[in-house]
C-alpha cells in the first residue's frame, strides 16, 4: 500500500524533504503497547522503539509517540526498527491523564474526525458528550455523535434523547445505529472519507468494537457477551489502533474511558459553550465567576432558561478543573525550574572545588 492510503500528505513530504531525512523509512504509529509501537510503513509493519535521543530529550509523555503519528525510522531486522523523530503532528486529542496530577494523556493525532459513541440505553449522557466536544474543538477535530443500541429503546424515547442533545449541543451531526441490525450504518460509512482519519471515543461496553467489526466487515477487535445485570458488553479493547477500512477510511479504536478530564482546552471551552461565553460579555464586572454576582448575565440567563440549567452547571464544573489543571501544571513547571537551577549550581560548585 502507498503512504497516501495511510493518510500521507503533500506538507509531510515537504517535511521530509527539508530536514534531510530522505534516508529514513517514514510510516505511520498504528498500535502502542507501553512505549513498544507497531508501524506501518508502505512495505511492512515493523515493532519499533525509540532512540536514546528522543527519550532523554521528552519534557513530557506529549513528545512521545501516540498512534496516529507519522514517524521517521531506521529498520535494523526484518521486523524491528528505532523511531528517530515524529514528523508534525495537525491535530492532538488528549485529556488529563488519570491519576496523574498535571500530566496530559495522549488519545490519538493526526485525526480529521471523531466519533463519540454512546449507548442509548444506560450510558447515555450530555454532560460527557460536551466533554468530548470541548477536547474535540481545542483540536480542531470535527464531531460526530453516534448513538448506539437503538435496538434497546423505543422511537419516542430515541426521540426525547434527539431533541435533548439537540438543545444543548448546535450543529453537530448524530447518527442512530443498531449494532444488532445495523440500522443507521448507511449514514456512518457515508461519513467515511477515503484518506481521512476517524477516531472512537466512548465508554468501555457502548459497542465500538462491534462497530469496527462490523465496518470492516472481519473480527478486528473482540467483544465479550452482554451481562445480564448491565446489558452492557464487556469491552476488551486494552490499547489503541489504526485499521484501514475498505472504502479507504482510517480508524483508531481507543480503550473505553471512564473519566474525560479535559486538559488545555480554553479555546474549546470558548467554541463549546459558545453561548454562555458570549453572554459573560454583558456581565457587570471583568472577573464575574458566574456564581452569585450581582448584574451577572450568565445567571440570569440561566433564570430566565435562555441558557439550559445543566449545561451552564457542566460548564462551571469543567471551568474549575481546568483551572486546577493549569495551576498545578504551573507549579510542576515552576519546581521543575527551581531543581534545574540546584542541579546547575551543584555542577559549578563542584567544577570549581575540582580546579582548586
Amino acid at each position: 500500500m502507498r503512504l497516501e492510503d495511510f493518510g500521507y500528505y503533500n506538507k509531510l513530504e515537504e517535511f521530509r524533504t527539508k530536514n534531510n531525512l530522505d534516508g529514513f523509512e517514514i510510516g505511520r504509529v498504528i498500535a502502542e503497547h507501553k512505549e513498544r509501537y507497531i508501524v506501518k510503513t508502505s512495505k511492512d509493519e515493523f515493532e519499533a522503539e525509540i532512540t536514546g535521543n528522543m527519550r532523554y530529550a521528552a519534557k513530557s509523555r506529549v513528545d512521545f509517540p501516540a498512534v496516529g503519528d507519522w514517524v521517521a525510522l531506521l529498520t535494523y531486522e526484518s521486523d524491528f526498527a528505532l523511531i528517530h523523530q515524529i514528523l508534525p503532528r495537525f491535530s492532538i486529542l488528549k485529556r488529563q491523564a488519570v491519576g496523574q496530577f498535571g500530566e496530559v494523556q495522549i488519545i490519538a493525532t493526526n485525526i480529521d474526525y471523531a466519533f463519540f459513541v454512546q449507548a442509548v440505553d444506560r450510558d447515555f449522557n450530555i454532560n460527557r458528550l460536551e466533554r468530548y466536544l470541548t477536547i474535540c474543538n481545542s483540536s480542531k477535530v470535527n464531531p460526530i455523535i453516534v448513538l448506539s443500541k437503538i435496538d434497546l429503546i423505543n422511537e419516542q424515547q430515541l426521540s426525547e434523547i434527539l431533541t435533548n442533545i439537540k438543545v444543548r449541543i448546535k450543529d453537530v451531526p448524530i447518527i442512530a445505529i443498531s449494532n444488532e441490525s445495523q440500522d443507521g450504518y448507511d449514514r456512518i460509512k457515508t461519513s467515511i472519507e477515503k484518506g481521512k482519519t476517524y477516531c472512537m471515543l466512548g465508554s468501555s461496553g457502548v459497542g465500538k468494537s462491534t462497530l469496527l467489526n462490523n465496518l470492516s466487515g472481519k473480527t478486528i477487535m473482540k467483544t465479550d457477551t452482554i451481562s445480564q445485570i448491565t446489558n452492557r458488553g464487556k469491552h476488551v479493547t486494552s490499547h489503541r489502533e489504526l485499521i484501514i477500512l475498505e472504502n479507504g477510511g482510517i480508524l483508531i479504536d481507543n480503550p473505553g474511558m471512564r473519566e474525560v478530564g479535559v486538559a488545555d482546552s480554553t479555546s474549546g471551552l470558548e467554541i463549546t459553550f459558545d453561548k454562555i461565553v458570549q453572554l459573560s460579555k454583558n456581565c457587570k464586572f471583568k472577573d464575574c465567576t458566574h456564581t452569585n454576582e450581582v448584574a451577572c448575565a450568565i445567571i440570569k440567563a440561566v433564570e430566565t432558561g435562555k441558557i439550559d440549567k445543566a449545561s451552564y452547571e457542566n460548564y462551571m464544573k469543567i471551568e474549575k478543573e481546568k483551572a486546577h489543571f493549569d495551576s498545578t501544571i504551573a507549579e510542576k513547571r515552576k519546581k521543575d525550574k527551581t531543581f534545574g537551577k540546584i542541579v546547575k549550581d551543584y555542577y559549578k560548585k563542584d567544577i570549581k572545588q575540582r580546579k582548586i
